[in-house]
């Protein structure tokens, strides 16, 4: 077909982008959700094997919490180079390419027979994962406008709390498969598991579309357009602004290691939690590790799921990003010391790590406003990048900090040191409303312009 201009005014714009954004939020975001589910699920499932590990090939405690942090090395290391080349050659090749990758690795754990073998996977997982979050939140940033951009990190984040909600029941469940076709329990967990990540990925290639633009088959040409045109306006106003301009600038800028610091608190808190949660879930009930106790560790990824549902649209409508980010890090923080100090009170227990995980689920979206806001292009690929490796070293240091303090102190006040890392993750959230802003566009700002009388032109291809 012949290209046809078609002529629309800003209100008309507006309004085709919100018809548009809501056809994203369907078709998008639920593939991104269910990636993410997996993602998380192999990343965290390990927790799991702990006690598999230990009594079959005699990986220790502190081998386990030096193994499982590993992760993070690998992650950080190809985080960034992941997000140029994502940038640079598309967002479905790259990210289907990711989760084949990771899917493999994570399937190969059945192959774990020793210390070395864990060390060397744990480091492969997280080179193979690498690029996968922040190229996610880049991706977000073409296709949906800044007025919604916390509510669609929101939906993104509820894989967090879905991967703990149904997948702590599956990987339990498969523990209990022990013996079947010869096989321990948590060689299928891996399997399994691990296997569903390459199917989602092949079928992530052929389902997700680059820019909106490319939307020929799910999106109107109007709506294409006019959806092209809100981000272009957004990422012009941040490259007139006082953000960085380009991947070399983004990574030496004051201002994104400052959100490299923020991230990494909060992923102290975050896995500090999340990879002792089956066990602690198990020690404060009396159970054994299986389907039983997976229900009872899905419990506080309710309340994850929930807050993450709530908050973040909350944050977008009020513009009170600051006062309900830093709110819910301390609700993290209480959380957890009430998990530690009432850890023989089944109930009570749970009601803590319930009280965390609405902290830290809700939280990691607003926080994501922040350099979202501030970069664009090749500037926003490589800081997102830059923060997300550098913040997920809190994910390396979360259990060695953790197993440390309860060698240090006695077994179970590791705990409070994961709620310190919560309150620091809120007091250095709470400061950068004092940063000048990156540019003076507001969400309500962003409306007001595309209501303005005044004639633009589409074409439809």
């Amino acid at each position: 077909m012949t290209d046809q201009a078609i002529p629309y005014d800003h209100a008309q714009r507006f309004e085709l982008s919100e018809a548009a954004t809501k056809k994203v939020f369907r078709h998008l975001l639920p593939m991104l959700l269910l990636m993410y589910v997996i993602a998380f699920l192999d990343r965290a499932n390990v927790a799991f094997a702990e006690k598999a590990f230990e009594v079959n090939y005699g990986i220790s405690a502190a081998a386990f919490a030096f193994g499982a942090g590993l992760f993070f090395i690998g992650y950080a290391v190809f985080e960034v180079p992941s997000n140029l080349i994502m940038h640079r050659v598309g967002a479905k090749f790259w990210m289907a390419r990711i989760m084949v990758t990771w899917g493999l690795v994570a399937v190969a754990f059945m192959f774990v027979r020793n210390e070395m073998s864990f060390y060397a996977l744990r480091f492969l997982l997280g080179i193979a994962e690498a690029g996968f979050f922040p190229g996610v939140i880049l991706y977000l940033t073409y296709w949906v406008p800044a007025r919604h951009l916390s509510r669609a990190r929101g939906i993104f984040y509820m894989g967090i709390a879905l991967a703990g909600i149904v997948g702590s029941p599956i990987s339990g469940g498969l523990l209990q498969m022990d013996g079947i076709l010869g096989l321990p329990g948590v060689e299928w967990m891996f399997l399994v598991e691990g296997g569903i990540a390459v199917i989602v990925g092949v079928w992530a290639y052929f389902y997700l579309t680059d820019k909106p633009l490319d939307a020929h088959g799910w999106m109107e040409p109007q709506e294409r357009q006019a959806l092209h045109d809100t981000i272009a306006a957004e990422d012009t106003a941040k490259d007139e602004g006082h953000g960085p301009k380009s991947w070399a600038t983004a990574l030496g800028n004051g201002r994104v290691w400052y959100f490299c610091l923020i991230y990494f608190f909060i992923q102290i808190a975050v896995y500090g939690m999340t990879f002792f949660l089956p066990q602690q879930v198990a020690a404060i009930t009396g159970q054994k590790l299986g389907l039983a106790a997976g229900f009872v560790t899905a419990i506080p990824w309710i309340a994850g799921l929930a807050s993450v549902a709530f908050f973040p649209g909350l944050a977008d409508r009020t513009r009170k990003h600051h006062v309900i980010g830093t709110s819910l890090m301390v609700c993290t923080a209480i959380g957890v010391t009430i998990s530690g100090i009432f850890a023989k009170s089944p109930v009570i227990a749970i009601i803590g790590l319930c009280l965390a995980a609405v902290g830290f689920v809700g939280m990691q979206p607003i926080f994501w406003t922040l350099p979202t806001e501030y970069m664009t292009g090749t500037a926003a690929a490589a800081g997102i990048g830059l923060i997300n490796s550098l913040g997920n070293l809190g994910g390396f240091a979360a259990p060695i900090i953790r197993e440390r303090v309860d060698d240090a102190l006695g077994k179970g006040n590791g705990v409070y040191a994961m709620a310190i890392g919560a309150l620091l993750a809120g007091l250095t959230f709470w400061v950068t409303q004092y940063m000048k802003k990156a540019n003076e566009i507001e969400a309500g700002h962003i409306e007001g312009l595309e209501q303005t009388p005044g004639q633009h032109t589409i074409r439809a291809h």
